[in-house]
């Protein structure tokens, strides 16, 4: 696609006398099939050429013959429309899809990359807003290791401060020595209740306030009973949060605990009292003075306790000399982008040369058809029981469909539909957006949902299944429907290119949501097999082939399970 697209930015360069950055920012996709399949507006010549945009248009139209791979040029209104030769563009297209297993990578130099994301907190389970930033972590993971780049998959488990200490005081004072065994529930979980206890309680006696912070000095001064605890709930925690992970399939190659790195951030914070760019404000905290392009930041208290920035600074650093990183990428709800503007803005003043490969990659709230989920309340929707539900109705709609099925692919089916129902309807949407999950909508096997992208790609085995046809990858009559699918086909490259830069898996839903849907109409209009013309029906496959192909590797970059049947 980019070979065609050079030659029509090269024979307008001879006409226009642009330059190739400027007409390459101006070609546009037309909305029509009727308009041809690139097209160049003309208003900006306007100007220089002292005539109307429609004039400019037919007078340089007239002039672009004979482009290598293009059919024909036709002035339309102030568009100059460029129609692809259909037998060039499958030829060489459908070859490259089939053939070339690295079809869609652009040519990137190699960069290490750290990606920053989930990071919990060790008083609760996982709920539905890490499985919006897990489903982002993996997904860029996947893409910028596809084009090339390492990738070193990191979180920071929040294991410490008044938040933990709410969990503890409440199992202490109320707990009874149960463990989750004994209460037969999942660890997680199990602490998690107890933050929602305190929670409650603490409306009915706000001293409680106190206790919790009279624990958390205790800790802070290494009390033998309460780091005990600590490490025990903590233990719990942490092992119900790997459960999770590993049925969402969620990795990572590295983990820091806040306990660990805390108090570590000496040098920063000496560097920056020495350069004077940290000050002590009227409270006796050390506070950044970022003013006036953002507000000062604390980044110590007045009695040195650190605060959350100030494990930032420390890490920071230490991660970009360990590890040698090109780029620094911290999946963070958008709640938190101030702080990374500020956090960002003290790399530049303590002259970090890395400053500027710090990326915080925002993501809006998620929530449900009833409401905002709030922890506190206990109105939460945990991760473990959104999944359950989900294979609940996946199992539903399977059963719905092939009653005779074995439990064990029951079972094995409804998994990769529940997550893939989760997955991509957190994935479609742009980031920064918050998101309304609806359940019953991400499950459906038709629309824009995961399910329905898996849908396509079982119907793509079926009809290769039946099928023992050589590929053919040109046909001398190619109509407008197989041309519309290997122009898709064609876009996929720059759906990576433009995934890998802007960081946001949505594009690539959004590619495999159109291709599915294309697919599906062809597939309704045209016979794939049993076709009296066996070339025709030789090079339908070879689309099928094409379309399963990319399909596959969409999910996969996704972090999305493809299936064989459905």
């Amino acid at each position: 696609m980019q070979q065609i697209k050079n030659k029509i930015i090269s024979a307008l360069q001879k006409e226009t006398k642009l330059k190739k950055e400027q007409i390459e920012s101006l070609l546009e996709t037309p909305p029509s099939q009727d308009l041809g399949d690139l097209s160049f507006p003309c208003f900006s010549l306007a100007k220089l050429y002292k005539k109307n945009p429609a004039e400019i248009s037919q007078d340089i139209s007239s002039k672009l013959k004979n482009i290598p791979n293009i059919e024909k040029v036709e002035s339309k209104g102030p568009y100059i429309n460029f129609f692809y030769n259909k037998q060039d563009l499958s030829s060489t297209i459908l070859k490259q899809v089939i053939k070339d297993k690295n079809y869609g990578k652009p040519k990137t130099k190699k960069q290490t990359v750290m990606i920053e994301y989930s990071s919990p907190n060790t008083n609760k389970p996982l709920h539905l807003g890490h499985l919006r930033n897990d489903s982002l972590g993996m997904s860029l993971n996947n893409i910028l290791q596809f084009i090339g780049n390492k990738t070193i998959k990191t979180e920071v488990i929040n294991d410490r401060g008044i938040h933990i200490c709410k969990s503890m005081l409440a199992y202490k004072k109320w707990g009874k020595n149960k463990t989750p065994l004994s209460s037969k529930m999942k660890p997680d979980h199990f602490v998690g209740s107890f933050y929602v206890l305190f929670e409650k309680k603490l409306k009915q006696n706000p001293s409680l306030e106190d206790e919790i912070q009279e624990m958390l000095e205790k800790w802070e001064s290494n009390d033998i009973s309460v780091r005990a605890l600590w490490k025990k709930m903590n233990s719990w925690v942490i092992k119900g949060m790997e459960e999770t992970y590993k049925t969402f399939n969620s990795k990572f190659d590295l983990k820091t605990y806040e306990s660990q790195i805390y108090n570590k951030a000496t040098n920063s914070i000496e560097k920056g009292k020495k350069s004077k760019i940290f000050q002590r404000n009227e409270k006796g905290d050390l506070t950044a003075q970022l003013e006036p392009d953002l507000p000062n930041k604390v980044v110590l208290r007045a009695n040195g306790t650190s605060v959350y920035i100030t494990q930032d600074l420390a890490l920071a650093e230490y991660r970009f000399k360990k590890y040698k990183l090109n780029k620094l990428i911290y999946i963070v709800a958008s709640e938190q982008i101030l702080h990374f503007k500020q956090l960002f803005k003290i790399f530049q003043l303590l002259k970090h040369p890395w400053h500027k490969n710090c990326y915080h990659l925002p993501y809006g709230l998620v929530n449900l058809p009833t409401g905002r989920m709030k922890t506190r309340e206990g109105t939460i929707v945990d991760a473990d029981n959104l999944i359950s539900s989900q294979i609940d109705l996946a199992k539903k709609e399977i059963l719905s469909r092939n009653k005779s099925i074995s439990n064990k692919e029951l079972l094995s089916r409804s998994k990769k539909i529940a997550l893939a129902s989760i997955k991509y309807y957190l994935l479609k949407t742009d980031p920064i957006k918050d998101e309304l999950f609806d359940p019953k909508k991400a499950i459906r096997f038709e629309g824009d949902t995961g399910p329905y992208i898996q849908y396509t790609i079982t119907r793509c085995n079926s009809i290769l299944k039946k099928s023992k046809n050589q590929n053919l990858f040109t046909y001398e009559d190619v109509n407008n429907d197989e041309k519309n699918l290997i122009k898709i086909f064609s876009e996929f490259p720059d759906v990576i290119n433009k995934a890998s830069l802007d960081l946001k898996p949505n594009h690539i839903c959004n590619y495999a949501f159109n291709l599915a849907t294309t697919f599906n109409s062809f597939y309704e209009k045209h016979r794939v097999l049993n076709e009296n013309n066996k070339e025709l029906e030789s090079f339908r496959i070879t689309i099928t082939k094409a379309t399963r192909s990319i399909l596959e590797l969409c999910l996969n970059l996704l972090n999305i399970d493809s299936l064989k049947e459905m």
